[in-house]
């Protein structure tokens, strides 16, 4: 009976049914500080794993998808060898840990990696019987796109684990979340993922920067500071047709420390309105108090195509006068250029981005 790399466990046991076999990894680093990975950092472990197949998938700021079929022959492992290969040259050459999921696709990967404690590789079977035990238990919001409002709706027709999800007939989830969601709903809680890991594919995060021209003690220029970040990456992510699952707020100080919180939307958007609630709540939440900010970046995170979003219906009429006002003004931008329009909270000048 061989012996299990130390650090490595499975999500699953791996029989020997049918299914396709653990191919995909699923790489979430862990900086030592506890925060995200320096983006310099964040690259050379990119380049770490392009050594070992051309299949990388960035995710910034500290993931990434794997594919490692190509490379199996090649250095003569399974993918969870690769797996802890990897692990090994990421904490030796960089000093960075990292959690490692392996599965058949990206959506077992990622869900493999979650199933425990941080800093271990977990495997979980491609086989049929294998993945409806690993899923059967799980919370509804533990699938891939399954965010708070959505999983609100499911828990109101008593669908908040996968297991009762897979049991569901597939027009009931189409009615509870539209045609498409429910779809791919349907197919997730079945394990089923055909998304590709994609070399080479676009950024999932955007971010800007400001940088005080002095270490800035003041509350009111703070927030002014992230009024015009949230109006800059709400306009992005609309010209791009995408929306976030989430935002990050990293604040630098004086002395050179950073803080960073996350936090996920309550629906993904690229309503500059929602960015910026939610960037407020991570400021305030933080209770800086006399704080000396050198720098304050937002980053929003987990893109995706604006139409394979669910917009939950506001019954508050200010909310499509605000989405009518923010067309108009992103008409205005495509016009006579991106300072044509600009919040009255910003008619100070912002620190410029640096």
């Amino acid at each position: 009976m061989s012996r299990r790399p130390a650090g490595r466990t499975a999500a699953h046991p791996v029989d020997g049914g049918a299914g396709p076999a653990p191919h995909i990894l699923y790489v979430h680093l862990h900086a030592p500080t506890g925060s995200v990975p320096h983006e310099d950092v964040y690259e050379m472990l990119l380049d770490l794993l392009r050594g070992i197949t051309p299949v990388v998938q960035a995710l910034p700021p500290d993931a990434a998808l794997v594919d490692v079929r190509s490379a199996l022959r090649y250095f003569d492992r399974d993918a969870a060898g690769l797996a802890d290969l990897i692990r090994v040259r990421a904490l030796a050459l960089h000093g960075v840990d990292s959690t490692i999921g392996v599965g058949p696709n990206p959506l077992l990967a990622r869900m493999a990696a979650a199933d425990g404690p941080a800093c271990a590789v977990r495997v979980l079977s491609g086989a049929g019987p294998a993945v409806e035990e690993f899923l059967r238990n799980k919370p509804a919001a533990a699938l891939d796109g399954i965010g708070p409002a959505s999983a609100k709706i499911l828990a109101g027709y008593g669908l908040d684990t996968v297991g009762r999800i897979a049991a569901t007939p597939l027009g009931t989830l189409q009615r509870a979340l539209g045609a498409t969601a429910g779809r791919r709903l349907y197919d997730r809680a079945r394990g089923i993922d055909p998304t590709p890991v994609v070399r080479g594919a676009p950024a999932r995060s955007i971010g800007g920067e400001r940088r005080f021209g002095q270490d800035e003690l003041d509350p009111v220029r703070h927030r002014r500071a992230l009024l015009s970040l949230t109006e800059e990456l709400g306009a992005r992510l609309r010209t791009e047709r995408q929306a976030a699952r989430s935002l990050t707020l990293t604040v630098r100080y004086a002395d050179r420390s950073t803080t960073t919180r996350t936090r996920t939307l309550h629906e993904s958007s690229g309503h500059s309105a929602v960015l910026r609630t939610t960037a407020y709540q991570l400021y305030d939440a933080l209770g800086l108090q006399r704080a000396r900010v050198r720098t304050l970046s937002l980053r929003a995170d987990g893109l995706l195509a604006e139409e394979l979003t669910a917009r939950q219906l506001s019954l508050e009429p200010g909310d499509d006068k605000s989405r009518l006002i923010e067309a108009a003004a992103d008409r205005a931008r495509a016009r006579f250029g991106p300072a044509a329009v600009r919040p009255a909270g910003t008619a100070h000048r912002a620190p410029r981005r640096a």
